[in-house]
């Protein structure tokens, strides 16, 4: 059996984002400093023994805020992080100096708030992570993960998921910021990707066969980049290992920086960052790994499948 013949694939456009910068990992260094100084923050506020409410009052804030804060998913005031270090005790001029340059610069917003539009804000959290991540470990069962997907099958996705279909241009958009993720993949910088993908989400067919083939023969592309490992659990496996279904786990190069288990749900995500949640998801992708088919043998299941939906062929 012949497998698709393959190119050199680079980073896809769809109207005007063929002339918009790329996804730039410098983009994603506001989100960093941000979680940085929130976990900072954090840290000094539990050795004081200062509850969110407090500090919240403080600041004349809410408890609420103070979470976002903390979790580093909301710009920092510099007038709300100096009375923030008064309370916690911070006097040190070297200490506060440090962390209010933290607060000053991590105000640029990345590329993806221009999408404001389109991008719920709890999925601009982790649009940020994932610009900023080292290395992104994932479990998919219903979709090709959306780092990985064409134009094509990224519009049929979003279609089905709105009953009626949404307006033209907020799918022309959503796609957009497809795509504008999906140059990460192609940066200075790229981050190491290990996709586990069910063989369930090949044999859902968004957007009919040739739709379906194209996704494939571009998932095989993928997978023969240095920096991607492409994984498929297939049905003969039988039994599911996993205790839930998608997610994500998030590691960065910043040694201050906790790894990160994202979660998707129906009008919202989980973000874990405890060491014990993280090691949890870690532990089931790992069995997921595997329960799976080795790289090159899922080539191979990929490449079967190609055939099929092309008609055959040998």
């Amino acid at each position: 059996m012949t497998t698709p013949t393959t190119t050199t694939i680079r980073p896809h456009s769809t109207g005007g984002a063929a002339s918009m910068p790329m996804a730039e990992r410098d983009d994603s260094g506001s989100m960093v400093r941000r979680i940085l100084l929130g976990s900072q923050l954090r840290r000094l506020r539990e050795s004081r023994g200062v509850t969110r409410e407090a500090a919240g009052y403080s600041i004349r804030a809410s408890e609420s805020k103070i979470s976002r804060m903390e979790l580093g998913r909301v710009s920092f005031k510099q007038r709300d992080v100096a009375d923030l270090l008064t309370l916690y005790g911070v006097v040190d001029e070297a200490e506060r100096e440090s962390l209010l340059g933290l607060a000053r610069s991590s105000g640029h917003a990345g590329w993806w708030h221009s999408y404001n539009d389109v991008l719920p804000g709890w999925f601009q959290t982790y649009v940020g992570l994932e610009a900023a991540a080292a290395r992104i470990a994932t479990y998919e069962v219903q979709f090709v993960h959306g780092l990985l997907q064409t134009e094509a099958y990224a519009e049929a996705v979003i279609i089905s998921g709105h009953r009626g279909g949404p307006p033209r241009a907020e799918i022309e958009r959503r796609v957009e910021l497809r795509m504008q993720r999906q140059k990460l993949l192609f940066s200075e910088q790229a981050p190491q990707l290990h996709c586990v993908l069910d063989e369930a989400a090949l044999h859902r067919g968004y957007g009919g066969r040739q739709v379906m083939a194209d996704q494939i023969k571009l998932l095989l592309e993928f997978s023969e980049l240095p920096h991607i490992t492409l994984q498929v659990v297939p049905f003969a496996h039988g039994g599911h290992v996993a205790e839930s279904g998608a997610f994500t786990v998030l590691r960065f190069a910043e040694r201050e920086l906790s790894d990160v288990a994202y979660v998707e749900q129906l009008t919202g995500a989980l973000y874990l960052d405890k060491r014990e949640d993280v090691a949890s998801y870690q532990a089931v992708l790992d069995r997921l790994s595997d329960a799976a088919l080795p790289p090159a043998e899922s080539r191979e299941l990929l490449s079967r499948l190609w055939h099929t939906l092309l008609g055959g062929g040998g």
